[in-house]
């Protein structure tokens, strides 16, 4: 990766400068090394010396110009380093690096952009995580598109990834027990008997199916039973149709996890218990007002909160804390949490309880992303004719595709609201984003079957000459190639996935041009092989960030 390298040549300079005394000793600031605004300034530009003169109070200048009088050689990819500007460190690549990157990915295949610098390192992502009193919506769509997205990311970089669901089951939860008096009501209705459903309980059509399912496999076994046990089957069976449901709906959407943690196990295992008597063996907890409440405002948040009611029953902080503690304890180095905008006012309080038990919060990242709206020539628009204002996930993939729909969710970043355009969504031309850079990979695979028809032979990049590339088309083609892996490295470790899409897009648009302005197959010798090797670079580009996305490459459009 080129901009780790610079980085690496940066850091090697203010080591040696703060060891000669030059430069004063401190932590070094967050910089950044990316493309100048202008190629003709250079291939890539470093603003550490802007951050270290701000810090220390120095003119940036002088900083950059002691940076480069200790900067390391390195002949075999740095041409010349320059001073620009305010104090902008400048880097001119040696001529051949685009070449080298264009055959490394050509050498690389499936493995092209992938890094081992995490690896070791285990990381669990719960993403989703909807209620089961019904359906996957469209707004956990975003969830699932973005915790998908990262998930990969970081497997590609070397992290040891678990995808988590966690099911909030508990049978103490008023929901759960509505859920199932809901499911009652509806299994009589199918039945033929009056009986309405619970004026707080769940309108949702999907109970009106599960019903008549439930009609269909037992008839009217269950108006045998007692009204206790009657309820306590129709909340076990409403939670399994429920979570069956919501499991194939996020595998269609292509989203698949490895845990399916229960909120139910926390209390069959005194988890919670043990929990709400740690945080008490620690001081930080209180009575008030026949409560149990945490000293949430002793570890940063606004408010103390609370973990028992006067019934006796946890509030949902404390099984959250609890599950939280468990998954510490599996082992995780880092735990990322992705919610929904109902749940922002939940981050304060559950890192207060956190630190209250002793886990490190540090090592907790909560990502919260925002809403999504349903849109159509700017107008906002209900798909769904299902009773309850909802709108099913399924029913948006059945619209436009799960392709698109997880493209179009990760075109802006999660804590921005995303309005998501379905005329668009559904078109089959260019300017649909999805479809754009979908057929920027036909495209590729067009060549290349014609080359096989034509009998032409793919070269081996370890005999190949690329020094006749030196159009713009071909020069901006291979330098989005040779992006492409710190591109992936930046996306993972800011948790960025939407730039996957954005990096798609451009790249996209790069192809397309060089397709139209550079002809590949009988180009002429020379050019031939060099353009095909330059096609195959951008084939395995295309197709690994698709990949990461979720998104399907095909062949044939």
């Amino acid at each position: 990766m080129v901009v780790e390298k610079i980085e690496q040549l940066l850091n090697e300079a203010l080591r040696r400068a703060r060891e000669q005394g030059e430069l004063p000793e401190g932590p070094t600031p967050e910089s950044t090394v990316q493309p100048p605004p202008s190629l003709n300034l250079g291939d890539y530009a470093s603003n550490l010396a802007l951050a270290l003169g701000s810090q220390t109070g120095q003119a940036a200048r002088e900083v950059a110009q002691v940076l480069l009088r200790h900067m390391p050689q390195a002949p075999d990819l740095v041409e010349r380093v320059e001073l620009a500007g305010a104090g902008f460190i400048n880097f001119r690549l040696r001529p051949g690096w685009l070449h080298e990157a264009v055959l490394e990915a050509c050498r690389l295949g499936e493995r092209c952009g992938r890094s081992d610098r995490y690896a070791g390192h285990k990381v669990n992502i719960e993403f989703v995580s909807a209620n089961p009193s019904g359906p996957i919506l469209v707004v956990n769509g975003r969830a699932a598109a973005m915790g998908g997205a990262l998930a990969n990311l970081l497997e590609f970089v070397g992290w040891q990834v678990t995808r988590e669901y966690y099911v909030n089951d508990a049978l103490v939860s008023t929901q759960m027990e509505r859920l199932g008096e809901s499911l009652e009501a509806r299994y009589f209705q199918a039945l033929g008997i009056d009986k309405a459903v619970p004026e707080d309980g769940y309108q949702g059509e999907y109970l009106v199916a599960f019903a008549q399912e439930i009609v269909r496999e037992r008839g009217d076994a269950y108006l045998k039973m007692g009204d206790d046990e009657r309820r306590r089957q129709f909340t076990t069976l409403a939670l399994e149709k429920m979570l069956a449901d919501q499991k194939r709906d996020l595998e269609d959407f292509g989203v698949r996890y490895e845990v399916w943690f229960r909120e139910s196990s926390l209390y069959d295992s005194r988890k919670v218990e043990k929990a709400i008597g740690l945080l008490t063996e620690r001081g930080y907890t209180y009575e008030s007002e026949g409560a149990l409440w945490l000293r949430s405002t002793a570890l940063g948040a606004e408010k103390d909160e609370v973990l028992v009611r006067g019934t006796g029953k946890p509030a949902y902080l404390a099984g959250d804390i609890a599950y939280h503690m468990d998954k510490f304890g599996r082992g995780f180095d880092r735990l990322i949490d992705i919610w929904g905008p109902d749940h922002h006012g939940h981050v304060a309080r559950l890192k207060a309880g956190v630190r209250a038990s002793g886990c490190d919060a540090d090592r907790l990242e909560i990502l919260v992303h925002q809403i999504v709206r349903l849109v159509s020539e700017g107008e906002q628009v209900r798909m769904s004719k299902r009773a309850g204002d909802i709108v099913p996930l399924s029913d948006l993939v059945r619209e436009v595709g799960s392709d698109a729909a997880r493209f179009f969710f990760l075109m802006r970043s999660h804590d921005t609201p995303l309005d998501f355009d379905l005329e668009l969504a559904k078109r089959h031309s260019l300017d649909n984003p999805v479809y754009y850079v979908q057929y920027a990979h036909a495209r590729i695979c067009s060549i290349f079957a014609e080359a096989e028809r034509k009998g032409v032979p793919l070269p081996a990049p370890e005999s190949a000459d690329l020094s006749c590339l030196t159009s713009q088309d071909e020069r901006a083609l291979m330098r989005k190639i040779a992006d492409f892996p710190d591109e992936v490295m930046a996306a993972a470790e800011k948790h960025e996935p939407h730039r996957l899409t954005r990096f798609a897009q451009e790249f996209a648009e790069v192809f397309h041009k060089f397709y139209t302005n550079c002809r590949v197959l009988g180009s002429g010798p020379g050019m031939e092989p060099a353009r095909l090797l330059l096609a195959q670079a951008a084939r395995n580009v295309l197709r690994n960030v698709l990949g990461l996305t979720g998104i399907s490459a095909p062949e044939r459009m």
